[in-house]
């Protein structure tokens, strides 16, 4: 059993799904507040849950990137520990500089909620590692992952890049669904592995990420 925190901003939804999720695995989650930093060494694991943190004002995940918490939570990345950012969580994770690129609007400018197919294209073995494909559900209005050409062939010699699209549901370039930072122990990715646990839900391949 591990201790895995849990982030919550202001906005977050997805923060219950994901406690239940880690319970449903026989680990021990804890909230981190927002506004508060916390010690590193007290939790084995963190997770940015999706949502809409600060209402997505001026840019998704761009005020939550600048929270207290978001400090020890680098703190903890920069240590080693694994951290999972999801949809809202990744968006953050990319803001503060702890996973290369940046989520922007969907190329059909809309918002889409359905399940998408993805492949895994390198494995990050704190979350999912042995999972090589799998079916979950997105939703989110700016889930399109941009990055230059010279950090996009970074990313792709380094083996950044954790799950494709077998369908580009947003326009993401090579229709990239997740990446890892360099020492893979920092992950994100658009589609909700919290939302896929059960077969009631749907499919139940999130259930190997937690």
């Amino acid at each position: 059993m591990k201790k895995i925190g849990v982030v919550r901003f202001l906005g977050t939804n997805c923060d219950r799904d994901i406690w239940q999720a880690c319970e449903a695995r026989g680990h021990e989650p804890v909230w981190l507040w927002h506004e508060d930093q916390f010690d590193i060494n007290t939790v084995d694991a963190v997770i940015i849950p999706g949502g809409f943190s600060y209402g997505d004002y001026l840019r998704c995940g761009a005020i939550a990137a600048k929270s207290p918490v978001m400090k020890s939570v680098t703190e903890f990345a920069k240590a080693g520990c694994p951290v999972l950012g999801i949809c809202n969580g990744f968006q953050i994770l990319c803001e503060v500089g702890l996973l290369p690129g940046v989520l922007v609007a969907n190329d059909h400018g809309k918002f889409i909620d359905t399940w998408v197919e993805l492949k895994q294209e390198n494995a990050c073995q704190p979350w999912a590692g042995e999972k090589m494909n799998c079916r979950l559900p997105v939703a989110h209005g700016e889930g399109r992952y941009q990055l230059s050409e010279q950090e996009l062939a970074l990313v792709k010699e380094r083996g950044q890049v954790w799950w494709s699209y077998k369908e580009n549901p947003n326009g993401s370039v090579e229709s990239i669904a997740g990446v890892m930072n360099e020492n893979k122990n920092v992950a994100g990715l658009m589609p909700h592995p919290e939302r896929a646990m059960f077969d009631w839900m749907g499919g139940n391949d999130g259930f190997s990420f937690f």
